[in-house]
């Protein structure tokens, strides 16, 4: 497995144009807060919290300079068009297990941005030594769910009504889940190089 620290920025072509991708820091938050007010609110329903209130955006932030988050941000022409993040919790349970979290502009969506986003966000993952990844997004958010599921992501669990939207509508999550680790001990007994280079 590919434990070497990714280098930021990078430039990705996608057919939506050219993509930078680079680590958010405190000073993309108030871009990041009109990304996220931009975004359809069924799309957020998948996140712990509602990244479009200020004040949530501001604890995000803290959780980056804390090191327990780490974001990786798509721009096109300076402006945030998605959003990929992996949450650790070294002191859980779980310090092996990383969460991939994705938000993605309407404007670029079925354009290759999600795509390259996801694999960006997968390979920091990756990069971090972690032994498996879960990602968690509501069962109609078909696009995504065929992403990481391309990634090699499987189904491991459904939450029925799980969140509530605005409207008082109940949703099911659907839960993916990676084992890294087995995968990189499958690959390296067939000699195989790592799935995403560095």
């Amino acid at each position: 497995m590919n434990n070497t620290p990714r280098k930021y920025p990078r430039l990705v072509s996608t057919p939506a144009g050219e993509v930078e991708f680079h680590l958010m820091t405190q000073a993309d938050e108030a871009a990041v807060l009109a990304f996220a007010q931009q975004l359809p609110v069924h799309d957020l329903l998948f996140l712990p919290r509602n990244i479009s209130q200020p004040k949530v955006l501001t604890a995000w932030v803290k959780e980056i300079e804390r090191g327990a988050i780490t974001s990786i941000l798509a721009l096109q022409n300076g402006e945030v068009v998605g959003c990929g993040t992996l949450v650790l919790d070294p002191h859980s349970w779980s310090p092996h297990v990383g969460e991939i979290r994705m938000v993605v502009s309407t404007r670029v969506r079925g354009l290759g941005v999600g795509r390259m986003l996801s694999q960006e966000t997968f390979a920091l993952a990756l990069s971090s030594g972690l032994e498996k990844m879960m990602v968690q997004m509501t069962v109609d958010q078909t696009g995504a769910i065929a992403l990481f599921e391309g990634l090699g992501f499987k189904a491991e669990a459904l939450l029925r009504d799980h969140v509530r939207d605005i409207d008082g509508r109940k949703h099911d999550i659907v839960v993916l889940g990676h084992n890294v680790a087995k995968v990189a001990a499958q690959m390296n007994a067939y000699g195989l190089p790592d799935a995403v280079a560095g």
